[in-house]
Order: structure tokens, then C-alpha cells, then sequence
């Protein structure tokens, strides 16, 4: 079974993540046990999520999305009432999520678009998009521009160092991994489209 890196979010977001979960599963008509079979996870660890005493990492976060056919933010955040338009958000008001693995996620759009996905992203010193010996592949287009700091990028067989005012561009399916491998944060802005995901897999790095 995989191996979990956990995902701190925002008081509001956990709070009621392990319920929308349940509801989406129950909604599906799904049992416990045969969701952990399809997702290869444990039946105590959804059990665990469900219950709010455990959170998924964005890793799993995305294998339930692509299970239930719903985006990552309709499983983290209550939509109701957001219709695209002018909507200013304000900066102490962006969804957030923090991972153990020192990288956190702040989304800058204010509702869900099922093409598009804008995020800012931090690496702490040490920070890690996934583990040392892996590489994550998924089914979006991604674009990344680099704000401050360093990141060292593993693109299939290739090594990039991406410093402040690089980007880079990644088809669907590139298998790929960000560290930051300096002693200083980084920041990044990342496009995503397509954003409906695909059942992650990894490659060895």
C-alpha cells in the first residue's frame, strides 16, 4: 500500500473534509472496504479520514477525486454560492493546505473552474512535491514560474535548477518531482489545467 505524507489545512477545511468524504463515498453507493480496495489504502485509514482523525495527503486527496469524479476543492471547500464573476479575494482569505513534506498550497481563484487552477506554492528547506525515491505523474497540464528561492526539478531522466523569474512546462503525464534543496524558502506560482484528476502512479526516480 502506499506510503502517506500527511496534509495539515486550514482550521474551516478540516473541519469538514472528514464528512464530505463520507457523504461523496455514501453518495456513490460505496463500501469502506471496497473503497480502500480500489484506492489500495486501508480501510482503518479512510476510516481515519472520514472521522477527521487523520487528513490524506494531496497525493490520496487526488486518488479519492478521481474515485468520486469530483475536483480536489469540491472535497475540500463549500463552493455554495460562488458564482464566477468579480470577486475580490482577499489575501487572509485563500483556501490553504500544508503538508507535512514542507510544501504548502494556497489557491488564488476564488471559485472552482474545472479547466484552470491558479496555486501558489512554498518549499520550505527540504521540501519535497514526493519522496526521494519517487517521481509523480498525473493527467494535467502544469506551468510553474519560480518567485523567490531555488527549486531543483527531476523531469523524467532530466535535472533542472529553476531560479526566480524561470518557468517551466509540463505535458500531462511527464513524470516529475520539485525539492528544494537550499536553505532558504521558495516560491513558485503554478497553472494547472485540467484539473479533474486522473489516478496518480509513480515512477522511480
Amino acid at each position: 500500500m502506499r506510503s502517506e505524507q500527511a496534509a495539515v489545512t486550514r482550521p474551516d477545511a478540516a473541519s469538514s473534509l472528514g464528512p464530505r468524504l463520507r457523504a461523496i463515498r455514501l453518495r456513490r453507493g460505496l463500501g469502506l472496504r471496497e473503497l480502500a480496495r480500489r484506492l489500495d489504502l486501508s480501510p482503518s485509514a479512510i476510516s481515519r479520514y472520514e472521522n477527521g482523525k487523520m487528513h490524506p495527503s494531496i497525493r490520496t486527496l487526488c486518488a479519492f477525486a478521481s474515485e468520486f469524479h469530483v475536483t480536489v476543492d469540491e472535497m475540500l471547500f463549500d463552493r455554495k454560492g460562488v458564482e464566477p464573476g468579480l470577486v475580490l479575494q482577499r489575501a487572509d482569505e485563500s483556501p490553504a493546505i500544508r503538508l507535512d513534506s514542507g510544501v504548502g498550497w494556497k489557491r488564488l481563484m476564488v471559485w472552482a473552474d474545472e479547466e484552470m487552477e491558479l496555486i501558489e506554492t512554498t518549499y520550505d528547506p527540504g521540501g519535497s512535491s514526493s519522496p526521494d525515491d519517487a517521481l509523480v505523474r498525473h493527467g494535467r497540464r502544469e506551468f510553474v514560474h519560480v518567485l523567490s528561492g531555488t527549486l531543483h526539478a527531476v523531469v523524467g531522466s532530466e535535472e533542472l535548477t529553476l531560479r526566480p523569474g524561470d518557468s517551466l512546462t509540463l505535458p500531462p503525464s511527464t513524470p516529475h518531482r520539485l525539492s528544494n534543496d537550499g536553505d532558504v524558502t521558495a516560491r513558485a506560482i503554478w497553472v494547472v489545467r485540467g484539473r479533474r484528476c486522473v489516478q496518480p502512479s509513480h515512477t522511480s526516480a
